[in-house]
């Protein structure tokens, strides 16, 4: 299954991704894909729903905005320096272990949502990323395994950073990862079921049509399902909860010289099996 959001922002109801591509309604049925969707068996709800009545489901105009696939969560998760190739063009030392800090929530917007560039700001980065939604609330997990009956699926999200908050100010990651606007989520959520391998995944970022970020999801240090085991020993994931997986090579940060993004500048973004985004950059 394909889960999306649909409509207004803050107003958005549940949809689904039907296999022709045509966006299908499921707010009659459904209040979103939160966390009491997912804790509460919802993705087992929604495929007896579409078994049944998937071809009965009203389909959604083609103009309508595309929200992020999953409502706001409680916790966005993010992992630092977890692409070997990575940490190689950033010149740090490969972790011994997951770095891990966080975005605010109100970061996440829609796939194809303006990404607006702080006030004063001269260093916003790119980052594509892996996501993981979690499935239902996990905590000290026994084992790598198990993590994968807590996994609701993935997206994409792109971890927009702000070098200098990030690195400048006292070295705390997370405010320059949680201006407004600085995680783009989606356009959909695909359950595990509809990915082959998620430890080998084509991505991609273009800014104004260059290939920045050419990589893999195989170089990831850490993989999906370690994380998943790793982060419930040190805090409960919460259904609805995003996990930001980390970024391979090719961000701004790392361009000789850096190169970072300004107004008028698009993004887009893929990652196969995952779909694609595309953002415009505007000052705030």
């Amino acid at each position: 299954m394909k889960l999306i959001r649909f409509g207004e922002f803050g107003k958005e109801k549940p949809g689904v991704l039907a296999a022709d591509g045509q966006r299908q309604d499921c707010s009659a049925y459904f209040e979103d894909w939160n966390c009491s969707f997912f804790q509460n068996d919802g993705l087992e709800k929604l495929g007896r729903l579409l078994a049944e009545k998937g071809d009965q489901l009203p389909t959604v105009p083609a103009d309508v905005r595309w929200g992020s696939c999953v409502a706001r969560p409680w916790k966005v998760i993010c992992i630092g320096l977890n692409y070997s190739d990575h940490a190689a063009e950033s010149g740090m030392q490969v972790p011994s272990e997951p770095i891990v800090f966080m975005k605010t929530s109100n970061t996440v917007v829609g796939p194809y949502d303006d990404v607006i560039i702080p006030r004063g700001s001269e260093k916003t980065d790119w980052e594509v990323e892996l996501g993981i939604v979690i499935g239902k609330n996990a905590r000290l997990l026994s084992s790598r395994k198990d993590s994968r009956g807590y996994i609701a699926g993935f997206c994409i999200c792109n971890d927009i950073s702000e070098r200098a908050f990030q690195l400048e100010r006292g070295g705390q990651w997370v405010k320059g990862k949680s201006c407004d606007t600085f995680c783009p989520t989606g356009p959909f959520l695909a359950t595990p079921d509809e990915i082959s391998d998620v430890n080998d995944l084509a991505m991609t970022l273009d800014v104004n049509g260059a290939r920045k970020q050419n990589g893999n999801s195989r170089t990831m240090i850490f993989d999906p399902y370690f994380l998943v085991h790793y982060l419930s020993q040190f805090m409960t994931l919460e259904a609805g909860d995003i996990i930001s997986t980390g970024t391979p090579p090719g961000v701004g940060l790392g361009q000789k010289p850096p190169k970072y993004l300004k107004a008028g500048d698009i993004m887009e973004l893929s990652i196969e099996g995952l779909g694609t985004q595309r953002q415009v950059c505007r000052a705030e």
